[in-house]
Formats: structure tokens, C-alpha cells, sequence
């Protein structure tokens, strides 16, 4: 089962960032995320949601493909093409993984123009090892399914930037 944790920032590019150092872990194998999306609230008050697979790019690329090998089957590869990525994009389009795209512009609409949150499901992590890369950027935790004590010691870790004195970390 997966954890959800929305952290949010004072600044439109630091989720983005803390993203990035994520997947940079996640390739070391010190954490498993189910998903990351960031969304942002421009100085305008307009919320965006960037997600990290596109999900309707990627479908058209896949339903091309199968769309074009059964196209030589039947010898129309380019209407084989055209009709599997169409389906493909639609499929892609319809299709949501991780965390719901509902909540994210829910929480998006209440957070400060200029501000980001980032969205994250954790599979596993090796906290101690992620909490020392990702404090350095603080944060405010806005929502997680963490215990309640798990998300005080997140959160203070994140107001100290990692160096604190008697407060374990959070597991």
C-alpha cells in the first residue's frame, strides 16, 4: 500500500525541483514512488497540474504501433496507424493512475497564487536517506496518510532543513 504525501512550497518552481531529486533516489533505489505530480498556482491564480507520465502521449505512441503491425497484417498500415494512436490517446486520455486529478485541483485552488505543492505516492523509501536529500528544500505538509506522528516528524524536519537535535526522523 502506498503512502500520499502533498507537500506544499512558497515558490512556483521548488515542487518541480524537489521532484526532480525524487526521480534522481528513485534511480539510486532509495525510494518507490507510485506516482509525483506537481501542481502549480501562478501569480495569476491559475492552477496547473504537471504530471510525470503523460499518459495521453504515451498511448497514441503505443497505439500507433499496434495499430500500425495490425495495419500490415491487413495491408493499410497508415489507416492501421491513424486508428490505433487515436485509440490509443483516447485510452490514455481516460485512463488515471495514481494520485486523482479531482483532488489535486481541489488543493491547488486553496494554496497561495506563486505557490506549488507536490504530490507524491510512496511505494517504499529508506527515510532516513531521502529526508536528508529532500529537507533542504522545507516545506509546509499539506495532506498525507501518514499517522499522525509520522506527519509531525515529517513536518519537522522539513521546518529545520533536516538538522535537528532529539527528534528521530520520521519512518
Amino acid at each position: 500500500m502506498s503512502d500520499l504525501i502533498v507537500i506544499g512550497y512558497d515558490d512556483e518552481y521548488k515542487a518541480e525541483e524537489v521532484r526532480l531529486a525524487l526521480a534522481k533516489l528513485q534511480v539510486e533505489h532509495l525510494i518507490e514512488m507510485e506516482d509525483a505530480a506537481v501542481v502549480v498556482k501562478d501569480e495569476k491564480g491559475k492552477v496547473k497540474l504537471k504530471q510525470a507520465i503523460n499518459l495521453t502521449s504515451s498511448g497514441a505512441v503505443s497505439g500507433g504501433f499496434w495499430g500500425l503491425l495490425i495495419g500490415i497484417l491487413f495491408f493499410n498500415p497508415l489507416l492501421g496507424a491513424a486508428v490505433g494512436a487515436a485509440s490509443g490517446a483516447l485510452a490514455g486520455a481516460l485512463s488515471d493512475i495514481g494520485v486523482d486529478d479531482n483532488f489535486m485541483r481541489e488543493l491547488g485552488e486553496t494554496m497561495c497564487p506563486g505557490s506549488s505543492a507536490l504530490f507524491v505516492l510512496v511505494k517504499k523509501v529508506t527515510p532516513d536517506k531521502v529526508l536528508a536529500d529532500v529537507s533542504k528544500y522545507g516545506g509546509k505538509v499539506l495532506r498525507t496518510s501518514l499517522s499522525q506522528d509520522e506527519e509531525s516528524q515529517l513536518q519537522a524536519v522539513l521546518d529545520h532543513h533536516g538538522l535537528l537535535d532529539g527528534v528521530p526522523a520520521a519512518e
